[in-house]
């Protein structure tokens, strides 16, 4: 808890005479004040978190966190666990469609193993991370043990804090493991006091008889474990993901190094709740990529104070949405820096 604790006490918030000043900058440009919309939110916001006042997004990060899930085996997913680990290598190999649209935006993808149910030996360009070979199942008792919980938090704060030593600009969040929209269902379901029912989703798409199992195996779940939703680490131990537990490491640490970060889809945001819960200030820092056709999706950006960038029917994961949406970000801080002030262009103002 040492290494979590410290990173608490680094996360502060943002200025808000920063984003003041960046939009007296933005509205001198040659345009109506105002008039590019939530481009000129995003160069307020990145300004505001990185200190910088002319910030460099060219080194962008997109980390891909897969682990394996032991409630896999109530039937829950379309795809069978394997799948998880023929995914990893379909990442290694540059094949899978987070590969495609971050070589589009410029984006590296880092993958990491914090939980698969696979030995992968010297895999090359893997980031070896594993906790445990998967998480337990928690529709019969805890997913994790407490340790191996903060063990994976702790995996996503260390490379925070690694991207700020390499000068990374802007982080996204990304996930593989088969099963994961229905830990996230349980975490949203247990912090935000609806019913199962209200948050739980199709996933990779199962039919009528498979979500209605799907949403009884997750509320045996919530009854056996009882998490405590006043307890986010102890939500996350109970029924939550490795994968999902790194991503909320990462989102904690990327806050403390003053990182803007992107999160991604359902099982993103599921860890991002997790890091805004555990500390409010963690909301300045993030960025919701898009919102998924996970119906808990809504429900996490809304406890989070997040406003979707991209509405595009995505339910892939990865870092997709992460992706594309790290390109009007960044297509802000151009207009930033780029656009020419009215005394710059000779136009004459109102």
């Amino acid at each position: 808890m040492d290494i979590i604790r410290e990173t608490f006490s680094r996360i502060k918030p943002v200025s808000r005479e920063l984003l003041q000043q960046v939009q007296m900058r933005l509205d001198n440009k040659t345009k109506p004040p105002g008039s590019l919309g939530r481009l000129e939110e995003f160069a307020r916001r990145i300004v505001a978190i990185s200190g910088n006042p002319d910030p460099d997004l060219a080194k962008k990060v997109i980390f891909t966190f897969a682990g394996d899930h032991g409630v896999t085996e109530e039937g829950v997913s379309l795809f069978p666990r394997e799948v998880t680990a023929q995914m990893v290598l379909n990442f290694l190999s540059g094949g899978a469609g987070i590969n495609v649209l971050a070589r589009h935006v410029g984006a590296d993808v880092r993958v990491v193993d914090v939980g698969v149910d696979y030995d992968f030996k010297d895999t090359v360009g893997l980031i070896q991370k594993k906790v445990a070979r998967g998480t337990k199942n928690f529709s019969k008792g805890p997913a994790m043990c407490r340790e191996e919980m903060i063990t994976a938090v702790t995996v996503g704060i260390e490379l925070a804090d690694q991207c700020r030593a390499e000068g990374v600009g802007l982080v996204g969040t990304g996930e593989m493991g088969i099963g994961n929209t229905t830990p996230s269902s349980a975490i949203i379901a247990v912090i935000s006091g609806k019913t199962v029912a209200e948050v739980t989703h199709r996933g990779t798409g199962i039919g009528d008889e498979a979500l209605a199992n799907k949403i009884r195996v997750i509320e045996r779940g919530l009854a056996l474990n009882k998490p405590d939703p006043r307890d986010p680490l102890d939500v996350l131990a109970k029924v939550g993901g490795l994968e999902i537990a790194a991503i909320a490491g990462l989102v904690l640490g990327c806050a403390a190094n003053s990182i803007p970060v992107v999160i991604d889809g359902f099982i993103s945001t599921a860890g991002a709740l997790i890091a805004s819960e555990l500390n409010p200030n963690v909301r300045d820092y993030v960025f919701a990529a898009h919102e998924s056709v996970e119906i808990g999706h809504s429900f996490m950006l809304e406890r989070i104070g997040a406003e979707p960038i991209l509405d595009l029917q995505f339910r892939l994961g990865e870092g997709t949405g992460a992706a594309l949406a790290m390109t009007l970000i960044e297509a802000g801080v151009k207009i930033l820096r780029e656009m020419a002030t009215f005394e710059q262009a000779g136009v004459s103002q109102r």
